[in-house]
């Protein structure tokens, strides 16, 4: 059998695979991190069940939630034997092994740990920080934490001071990771519209940032 005939037929295995099996994520529309799954998903062209979950109300604190993810964080997927996998990284990472074709987190050693470095750096840097100044500044949790103001100004600045970084490093690079559209431009992208919510975006100035921005927003998969 030729090497193109076994990659079809490996790929007509994991297609059928896929197809019967049943799983369904647990999410909340407007969070960004369940928008980072939908987007490398629509990437994949991979269609899935959604169920909303009211975190605001506190659904996903319930004995039954919790007895599927003890973190309580969302999103997390559930297959068809109730197996469950919280983290949005990990989800992606189960979508990529079990659909190859067109990968999100690198098609060489060296572009998956530059992949990783950047979700790394993005998470960290900027989306962390984010959502640090969303809780505390906002008090949208405060009856399951105690806000502090001071910390989400500070996280806030932090993430406005990342902005320098980014438009340095997109002055020579198309993508995060050269020239290769990655999760890790999905994860960038989620973080800088929830950002928003905040009053945080780019200014003018960061030019190569924006030129990033625009290239990245025009892709079908944004409106997933």
């Amino acid at each position: 059998m030729s090497l193109s005939k076994f990659q079809l037929l490996l790929g007509l295995i994991f297609l059928f695979m896929f197809e019967l099996t049943v799983m369904k994520i647990f999410e909340t529309n407007k969070a960004p991190n369940p928008r980072r799954v939908r987007i490398f998903l629509a990437e994949k062209a991979i269609e899935m069940e959604y169920i909303e979950v009211n975190i605001a109300g506190g659904e996903n604190l319930t004995p039954a939630m919790r007895a599927k993810n003890p973190t309580t964080k969302i999103p997390f997927l559930e297959l068809d034997d109730g197996t469950c996998i919280g983290e949005t990284t990990a989800i992606c990472r189960y979508f990529e092994e079990l659909n190859p074709e067109n990968p999100l987190m690198g098609r060489t050693p060296l572009e998956k740990a530059q992949v990783e470095m950047w979700q790394r750096r993005v998470e960290f840097h900027f989306m962390l920080p984010i959502g640090m100044c969303f809780q505390h500044t906002s008090g949208y949790f405060k009856d399951r934490m105690k806000p502090i103001a001071e910390w989400g100004k500070v996280s806030g600045e932090n993430a406005i001071a990342y902005f320098n970084e980014l438009n340095k490093h997109f002055k020579t690079s198309t993508y995060l990771v050269g020239d290769y559209f990655s999760i890790a431009d999905i994860n960038l992208l989620c973080a800088i519209d929830f950002a928003r919510v905040v009053k945080i975006r780019p200014s003018e100035e960061y030019t190569y940032l924006l030129a990033w921005y625009k290239k990245v927003s025009a892709r079908p998969s944004y409106s997933a």
